[in-house]
This record gives C-alpha cells, sequence and structure tokens, in this order.
C-alpha cells in the first residue's frame, strides 16, 4: 500500500466557532476551502475542519495534536494576544521537549511543541 497524502479531520459541534479558533486563534494557514469545509496548512501535515458527517451522538477524540513551534515564548504571547486560553503553562518535560497545552472549541488538546537545540530530534547521528 502507498499512502500518498495524510490529514486529520475534525468535526466540531460548532463549524465556525472551531473555524475562527484555528484561523484566527492558531493563526493556520488556508490550504483550500470547499463548501463546508476548510483544510489548513499545520507544519507538515494538513488539520481539515469539517462541518459535514458529525454523527447524531457524541464523539470522542482520545488523541491531541501535536504541533511544534519555533520559538515557545512567540507563540504564548500570540495566543494570549489571539484570546487563547492556556491550559498548562510552558515547562521542559523530563523527556526534554518544552511543552505548552491549549484546547480547541470541543476541548481537544494541543500540545504545542518546542525542541530545544541540544534535543537528541535535531541531532543528524549519520
Amino acid at each position: 500500500m502507498d499512502i500518498l497524502a495524510s490529514r486529520t479531520i475534525l468535526r466540531p459541534v460548532d463549524y465556525q466557532r472551531t473555524l475562527a479558533f484555528y484561523r484566527d486563534g492558531l493563526s493556520l494557514a488556508v490550504c483550500r476551502e470547499y463548501p463546508g469545509g476548510t483544510v489548513f496548512f499545520a507544519g507538515q501535515g494538513l488539520l481539515e475542519i469539517a462541518a459535514h458527517h458529525r454523527g447524531d451522538g457524541p464523539g470522542s477524540f482520545s488523541g491531541a495534536l501535536w504541533l511544534q513551534v519555533r520559538d515557545m515564548d512567540a507563540a504564548r504571547e500570540e495566543l494570549t494576544a489571539a484570546g487563547v486560553e492556556i491550559v498548562r503553562e510552558p515547562r521542559t518535560e523530563p523527556w526534554g521537549l518544552i511543552e505548552m497545552w491549549i484546547e480547541d472549541p470541543d476541548s481537544i488538546p494541543i500540545v504545542l511543541v518546542q525542541v530545544p537545540q541540544d534535543h537528541p530530534l535535531r541531532r543528524d547521528d549519520r
């Protein structure tokens, strides 16, 4: 099987509110729009906010979105200025990454991550 592309699709309770959160709150750039949906660039991946095919029953999302940022302090300032609530302030985790947590309007966890210069993820072992 050849996987040619992938994206994460969210089907929010309130499409317009969630669209505004990712577009205005997180300032994600629009990749494409279609009737009932918007696809954003999210680093090396795509994030789609869809207003269609949401089931009638309660949905669940047991994961989290992981978004790497270049500068955690700058990201925190931008989010605060945009009115996005910080669920957990930035801190260095035992595994060496700097993480800050926020949530989207449907309480989907978003982990913002900064990889420090000396972290193994930045080293080229070739």
